[in-house]
């Protein structure tokens, strides 16, 4: 992508921003999502992938962005400049997303890119375009623990002027528990994917164990892939890829976005990348009330997450 093609994406951006406000959710079978995804949903719906194409799949704040960068790194051999040619949601198309012209839809993006291409999408399992299962595509899949996925969710949509008001934190909890957010349940998306993953090979990781140890994660990544780089890569990509550098990669920071759109003083995109952080804000009784709530929605699936408590 040139720097022209860059700054043309984030000048449409900034002309549209004006007409940007927080959109109302539309349900497409059952799940809630943004307006313009919703009016537009029978050509994201028909979306045919290349079989080359890769798919990087989360709820909503659940490391997406973090992945996406391992991947293009990876795809690259570790070439930091390479990876700095545009920003995020320019390399890596962001399948559904939808809003005022003349700011390009994800769909616009992918039909100027050629395959193989890395595609986003927050779009629980069922709703994903049957095409990229039919066509075998490689996909990736990160959950992260619902306590930290809600706190960093909820700091998004403060931010985010595009998404629903999202009220004080404890009826975010509750709208959280009943699926009441953009792109809907995160107990229906973490178990989707897993119930699907031997059938259609998708790589399932855990935002944890990223966390955890990040370098073994990226080295099932290159696996997963069919890619060998070698370890003095694999070490550099760890070190690109750190929540600090990322936090300062001005094309991975979503920087790109003027802040009518995501405004960046309340929060920024990329706040504290931790794990645990609920307990800064989970009070003993909204702990108690979710953690029963978890057992009910989570009953019959062992999914292994860590634990909440």
């Amino acid at each position: 992508m040139s720097e022209g093609k860059e700054w043309s994406y984030k000048e449409a951006i900034e002309k549209a921003s004006s007409s940007i406000c927080r959109f109302p959710l539309i349900h497409v079978k059952g799940v809630p999502l943004m307006c313009h995804i919703a009016n537009n949903w029978d050509s994201i719906s028909a979306f045919v992938p290349d079989p080359a194409d890769l798919l990087i799949a989360t709820y909503p704040k659940a490391g997406t962005t973090w992945t996406q960068e391992i991947v293009d790194l990876l795809f690259h051999n570790g070439d930091a400049e390479a990876c700095k040619r545009a920003p995020t949601p320019v390399r890596s198309p962001f399948l559904e997303i939808c809003s005022p012209p003349p700011i390009p839809s994800g769909l616009d993006l992918l039909n100027k890119m050629d395959p193989p291409r890395v595609i986003k999408t927050h779009l629980p399992f069922q709703l994903v375009p049957s095409g990229f299962w039919e066509n075998k595509c490689k996909a990736i899949y990160v959950a992260r623990n619902a306590k930290d996925n809600l706190v960093s969710y909820y700091y998004f949509d403060l931010m985010n002027k595009t998404q629903p008001e999202p009220g004080p934190f404890d009826g975010y909890i509750h709208k959280f528990m009943q699926g009441e957010l953009s792109w809907g349940s995160w107990y229906d998306h973490v178990k989707g994917y897993w119930l699907e993953k031997e059938k259609n090979n998708i790589l399932y990781l855990f935002y944890e164990d990223m966390k955890e140890n990040p370098r073994r994660e990226v080295e099932r990544i290159m696996k997963y892939l069919d890619l060998t780089v070698s370890d003095e890569v694999i070490t550099k990509i760890v070190e690109l890829t750190s929540f600090k550098n990322m936090k300062e990669n001005p094309m991975a920071n979503y920087s790109c976005i003027p802040s009518p759109v995501f405004d960046q003083s309340i929060s920024p995109f990329m706040r504290k990348g931790e794990v645990g952080d609920w307990k800064n804000h989970f009070t003993p009784e909204q702990s108690k009330i979710f953690d029963e709530d978890y057992e009910k929605q989570m009953k019959g699936v062992s999914i292994p997450f860590r634990s909440l408590i």
